[in-house]
């Protein structure tokens, strides 16, 4: 069976990779617009940042599948199962899997929606590479950057920028910074952190406007007839599905591309995943999602295997913003049960808030603003049944040797790398297969490659093993002089740990 996938980001990407890993002689063909090769576009904030480059968003190789670079889907002829593309080549294909993500929201204003023809120049998105590197040259030549829009990416380019150098301001549609992904008192919390970075926060602002001079952007002109000068503008607005080729395709489509539990569309023989996608619960938005829809698939077209019931809410969010750390993941405050357990420490003079919530005995969902350690240790004990202590504020202030999280007391079914579902146990059994570096154990085991916030886990999982089994190497040549050494501590097999 040929499978083409029309789509080479983080999603389409995953497919074709687990897909030739299930059946290393499945036929796959993968088909990008972007000439580069497939990268991680969860860290383009990073790069805005300065704190990464460009090798770094470079996702593993895929030995075995036939990738297309720089072209584009331009038709769908179901009937043919035939896909043409903009240089006019035809491809046939037994089943067709459409990851084509997701675009950049603009506003319906003049010189900010594309669909009216390029903008102002000055006025950026962050959706590809090619969108970072403008804003990064942009940023090169400016003094006051604004942002509009206080999500995730917002608030992740408002402290980027705000380390270059720049005066930020950030435009907020409602009171306060992370609103969709924190409750109101924490989201404050956040808030306070920013301002003492040196952005400055408009909230309820609402953006009618840009003025112009000399050809590129100069102001954001609000409601209220507020000017908010800017060298700089730049859309965090959020993100919508690319559905065209599928509607000119005659497929089903609402805000995304319409699937069946079977990530199947109206046609049975091409499949959607990723923010493409819109299942019953709606459409993800979120790696984690798309890359279990992406395995799913995967196994279920090279394998026959059955698709699991998958859920494309309550992925964790990790802020990668510079100078403000913010983790939340699961349950909290205000979606609690009223037999859950709560409890919170509010240390606002410190920029510091961490809050638990735990359900029979199981750690359901946490918050941590300004506390990373603490986040990293809560994060290996989210979802695990009965490990939670009888008193949940054990879980906040537990004793340092619990705190530390050592490898060595870590069950071996602890997920590490929430976003690819990576366990101790994955990092213990690519070391036995030979992995003997953190990159070699990021390659077989895909950790660290989504948002990067399990990468201090992993690379003590590493150090750990190079300590209790370090890596054979060949024996030096006897001398007459050979000294006696101690041989090296072996890993013991049958820790219940592992």
């Amino acid at each position: 069976m040929r499978i083409v996938v029309v789509g080479a980001g983080m999603v389409g990407h995953r497919f074709a990779s687990e897909a030739v890993r299930l059946r290393p002689d499945a036929d796959v063909v993968l088909v990008g617009e972007e000439p580069y090769e497939p990268y991680n576009r969860v860290l383009l904030s990073e790069l805005v940042a300065g704190r990464t480059d460009l090798a770094a968003l470079t996702l593993p190789a895929t030995p075995g599948v036939e990738a297309l670079r720089g072209v584009r889907a331009a038709g769908l002829d179901r009937a043919a199962q035939r896909l043409t593309l903009d240089d006019g080549t035809t491809l046939a294909w037994d089943h067709l899997v459409l990851a084509t993500g997701a675009r950049a929201r603009t506003l319906p204003l003049p010189g900010l929606d594309t669909a009216d023809g390029p903008p102002v120049p000055g006025v950026h998105v962050l959706r590809s590479i090619d969108d970072a590197r403008a804003v990064v040259a942009g940023a090169l030549n400016a003094d006051r950057a604004c942002v509009v829009g206080a999500g995730a990416i917002g608030t992740e380019v408002a402290c980027g920028l705000r380390r270059r150098g720049l005066e930020v301001t950030v435009l907020a549609s409602r009171d306060g910074i992370l609103d969709r992904d924190l409750d109101e008192h924490v989201a404050q919390v956040a808030g306070r952190t920013l301002a003492d970075l040196g952005v400055r926060l408009v909230p309820r602002a609402r953006i009618r406007g840009i003025e112009v001079q000399d050809g590129h952007v100069a102001a954001a002109v609000l409601g209220d007839g507020t000017r908010v000068g800017t060298d700089l503008l730049v859309l965090a607005t959020g993100s919508v599905p690319r559905t065209e080729l599928a509607a000119q395709a005659g497929l089903t489509v609402r805000h995304g591309i319409v699937v069946d539990e079977d990530l199947r569309t109206s046609d049975p023989n091409v499949s959607a995943i990723g923010d493409c996608a819109e299942t019953a619960d709606g459409v993800s938005g979120l790696v984690a999602p798309g890359w279990a829809q992406a395995d799913a698939l995967a196994a279920h077209l090279v394998r026959s295997t059955p698709v699991p019931t998958l859920a494309v809410t309550g992925a964790a969010m990790r802020l990668k913003a510079v100078g403000l750390d913010v983790v939340t993941a699961g349950v909290r405050a205000s979606t609690a049960r009223p037999t859950d357990r709560v409890v919170a420490l509010d240390d606002g003079g410190a920029r510091r808030f961490v809050e638990v919530v735990v359900r029979q005995g199981t750690l359901v969902g946490m918050t941590c603003v300004g506390a990373p350690d603490l986040a990293a240790r809560l994060s290996v004990q989210l979802d695990r049944p009965g490990i939670a202590p009888p008193d949940p504020l054990q879980l906040l202030v537990g004793a340092p040797e619990e705190q530390a999280g050592s490898p060595t007391a870590m069950p071996s079914s602890t997920t590490v790398c929430r976003c690819n579902g990576v366990t101790k146990a994955d990092v213990v059994s690519s070391w036995d297969d030979g992995c003997c570096t953190l990159d070699e154990v990021v390659a077989a085991t895909r950790a660290t490659t989504g948002c990067g916030g399990c990468r201090s886990l992993v690379c003590g999982l590493v150090d750990w093993l190079q300590e209790v089994d370090p890596p054979a190497r060949p024996a030096p040549a006897p001398t007459p002089t050979a000294i006696s050494r101690p041989a090296p501590q072996e890993r013991e097999t049958g820790v219940a740990a592992r």
